[in-house]
């Protein structure tokens, strides 16, 4: 055969393999190294914590289902919602002064990275205002549902 005669043949017998993962992806949610401390959290929440999670849990507020004390990435959130793709942090006195404040911003800029969106109360509000929160994450998961935000 001639030159062009081999490299078709050759061309015919090289099959180009699959593109693989020779590595996994890490875990976004629930990482096995938090298990304890979202475990421990769980235990010992915060009294605005038991109160909103006693209004959330069982799929009370329009038949969402949130998640107590979830990880994504190496962030422990309050509470999330997978189906809203929505988390729900209660904020005490800690989180008033600068330092912790530029600690949340960073953490929320990272979740929200994965089109997960935050929304903050001040502990007081799960007492005054749950009505509130509640209609919020009504409002939200309406606006979700018509297609309007994501």
């Amino acid at each position: 055969m001639d030159e062009v005669g081999v490299d078709n043949i050759a061309m015919l017998q090289i099959k180009p393999k699959p593109y693989t993962f020779k590595t996994k992806m890490p875990r976004l949610h629930n990482r096995e190294y938090l298990t304890q401390i979202r475990k421990h959290l769980r235990n010992n929440s915060t009294a605005s914590e038991a109160t909103l999670w006693k209004i959330l849990k069982k799929r009370q507020v329009g038949g969402y289902k949130f998640r107590r004390q979830h990880s994504i990435g190496k962030y422990v959130v309050d509470f999330y919602c997978p189906e809203l793709q929505l988390v729900l942090e209660l904020d005490g006195e800690p989180h008033a002064n600068l330092v912790n404040n530029a600690i949340d911003c960073e953490r929320d800029e990272f979740i929200e990275s994965y089109g997960i969106t935050v929304f903050r109360y001040e502990n007081r509000w799960v007492y005054e205002y749950s009505e509130v929160i509640i209609q919020e994450i009504l409002e939200f998961g309406e606006k979700n549902k018509s297609g309007s935000v994501k």
